[in-house]
């Protein structure tokens, strides 16, 4: 049911994203190309990493895409989820918590003490499904920003 991501998966990939940022109501934001998915995916210096469900007839359910992060209170890495989707129509069968299984396997397997993601806080049913795994908010900390004309200008050492 899931598996690792290959090059011939990027096209999905990239429509499960569109469909995501569509979902969260922010198509517009979404702006990765196929090109650069591949790249980041299976370049020579892979930023990233991605995980397929797939049904019991080969069709593709939904993905995982995450990379690495590091604590430096806790001295190792961890495992930042980018994104989970799953089709709509197939939600329900398990596939979201067999990519988010997958993850935890791969954390304890390496030696990874974190398995993290953000969620948005009007999405009640991912934090209610969340919640039924053990997952807890961290509602101390405040996600901050730079993207676009901010990020450009504090950059340029304006």
């Amino acid at each position: 049911m899931i598996r690792t991501a290959t090059p011939a998966d990027v096209p999905v990939i990239h429509q499960l994203i569109r469909d995501l940022a569509e979902y969260e109501k922010a198509l517009d934001e979404a702006r990765a190309t196929p090109e650069q998915l591949h790249e980041a995916l299976f370049g020579p210096h892979p930023a990233a990493y991605a995980h397929i469900a797939e049904t019991d007839t080969g069709e593709v359910a939904g993905f995982a895409l995450w990379f690495l992060n590091f604590s430096t209170w806790r001295g190792v890495h961890g495992i930042y989820l980018e994104d989970l989707y799953v089709r709509p129509d197939l939600r329900g069968g398990g596939h979201g918590k067999a990519l988010l299984t997958e993850l935890a396997r791969l954390c304890v397997e390496r030696g990874y003490e974190r398995l993290e993601w953000s969620v948005l806080d009007w999405n009640e049913p991912s934090i209610a499904f969340y919640k039924s795994l053990g997952a807890r908010p961290q509602d101390e900390w405040t996600v901050y920003r730079l993207t676009d004309e901010a990020l450009r200008e504090l950059g340029s050492g304006a």
